[in-house]
């Protein structure tokens, strides 16, 4: 992104006011050049009839000025209201969530004084889509959806980040054991792409085992890439390792646009009373500074932060008696801060940026695999027989299937039940009912039009179907467990 002078700031819910004041106290003292435009956002649009928390005035002083600093909201319970950090990460193409986590120790208790890791998250896919139904009195399902350039996208991102940074290695988290055509894509893009930095170690890790890493043994780690849900999860994982969720902020980076943020919520029952931590949402806006090419202004602004922790300065959620020199509220700690621009830490690492980090990832267009359809899973409403799979078996192989089209399998939230299934395995009213051709020839839609009639005319209710697709020849489906 090129310099520029003017962004968008929200003052949000809850804390927010309190630490975005902070904050742009500290900016403004520092002479970072920004002028602000300012937004209504939260909890107050949102009861004004706005289901995203946001005006279309606003979003238009989004689009112009393309960068945002954003402090924390409240979403009300209920009444279907969606979350703003979700809608404008997705509408934006804010692909990429950063969050770097360091230990500072002895000023904030951590058991890991060395931890200095980065979680990279995909920020606009996987079950963060937020595709959601209920099909049958008993079952709900939510979609997960994977891309490819989505996923080159962050992966790229991630290593470029350990490049303009100086880091040593990238780690990807995935669950490509179990999700094999979702997850299993993301670990084979990280695969091709890593050895595209030959100088940048790389490896993968289980996301389960992985989420243990990062709390039992984060110092063995530097930058990770994952989705969304994971990064979401590991990240405030990691936060608590560092020492404090307050203490971490995050940036939401696109091809043009970005919002720069504190990792925590509104935390509205200490609103008002001057004791919050403006640290996360401070530590966002030396990231958007970074990001904005005022690295110099990112530096001043850190390296007084850092002076601040070191000399004793604490708000409550940070002082410990013994270690701390002095309470303060939100207000002193960013007097405390301005007092110290100019000056570096000699205890905490000080922080050195280059000149030019800035991050630019682009994606090229691969060509369409060839596609052929070979089959539909139909999903049925049925509990009928006290859910014998038997009876909707025989029935849909003998009545339902079509000359091209004839059942192979059932199968109950993925486990097979027919044929030769298992009577303990339990049955809900979700049936995934399997069609292919015997002699494995390629189908078309009218060949799945047919299926459906013939289904219908056979008396089941059909709620869903999914087509059966070979991708250049390769199997584009998952297998039933015990298929």
């Amino acid at each position: 992104m090129s310099e520029q002078s003017r962004i968008t700031v929200a003052h949000g819910d809850g804390i927010g006011p309190e630490i975005m004041d902070a904050t742009l106290r500290i900016m403004n003292a520092a002479e970072v050049g920004l002028a602000y435009d300012t937004i209504e956002i939260g909890e107050k649009v949102y009861k004004a009839g706005h289901k995203s928390g946001i005006s279309p005035e606003s979003w238009q002083t989004l689009r112009d000025n393309k960068i945002f600093l954003k402090a924390p909201i409240t979403t009300p319970q209920g009444g279907g209201y969606k979350s703003l950090n979700v809608t404008i990460r997705k509408s934006l193409g804010l692909y990429s969530n950063v969050r770097p986590f360091r230990a500072y120790v002895p000023y904030v208790p951590s058991f890991f004084p060395k931890m200095d890791i980065v979680i990279v998250r995909e920020n606009e896919e996987d079950l963060y889509a937020g595709i959601e139904h209920q099909q049958t009195s008993e079952v709900v399902q939510t979609l997960k959806l994977i891309s490819d350039p989505g996923s080159e996208k962050i992966i790229r991102y991630a290593f470029e980040y350990a490049r303009a940074y100086g880091r040593q290695k990238v780690t990807c988290m995935t669950k490509d054991n179990i999700m094999k055509h979702t997850d299993g894509m993301f670990h084979e893009i990280f695969d091709k792409i890593k050895l595209e930095y030959p100088e940048i170690e790389a490896d993968h890790w289980i996301i389960d085992i992985g989420s243990a890493v990062v709390a039992a043994r984060p110092e063995t780690l530097d930058v990770v890439v994952t989705l969304n849900l994971y990064g979401d999860v590991i990240s405030d994982i990691a936060a608590e390792v560092a020492g404090s969720v307050g203490m971490s902020g995050s940036s939401n980076v696109g091809m043009s646009h970005g919002m720069f943020e504190a990792i925590h919520g509104s935390a509205p029952d200490i609103a008002g009373k001057n004791i919050a931590n403006p640290s996360g949402l401070l530590n966002g806006a030396t990231m958007m500074l970074v990001q904005l090419g005022k690295a110099d202004k990112a530096e001043l602004i850190q390296n007084a932060w850092l002076k601040t922790l070191e000399d004793g300065i604490h708000t409550g959620d940070i002082y410990r008696e013994g270690q701390s020199v002095q309470k303060v509220g939100t207000k002193e700690f960013a007097d405390a801060v301005i007092e110290r621009l100019g000056q570096k830490p000699s205890k905490l690492a000080p922080v050195k940026y280059n000149e030019d980090v800035a991050i630019n990832v682009s994606v090229a267009e691969k060509p369409a695999k060839k596609k052929e359809l070979v089959g539909v899973d139909v999903f049925i409403d049925w509990r009928e027989d006290n859910r014998n799979p038997d009876t909707i078996g025989d029935k849909l192989l003998n009545v339902a299937s079509t000359e091209n089209l004839k059942l192979k399998l059932i199968s109950n939230r993925g486990v097979l039940v027919y044929p030769n299934g298992m009577e303990e395995t339990f049955k809900t009213d979700h049936w995934r009912c399997r069609f292919t051709n015997p002699d494995g020839k390629i189908l078309n839609n009218s060949d799945v039009i047919e299926l459906l009639l013939s289904v219908q005319k056979a008396g089941f209710d059909f709620i869903k179907t999914e087509h059966l697709y070979h991708f250049d020849g390769e199997r584009g489906y998952s297998l039933s467990q015990g298929e």
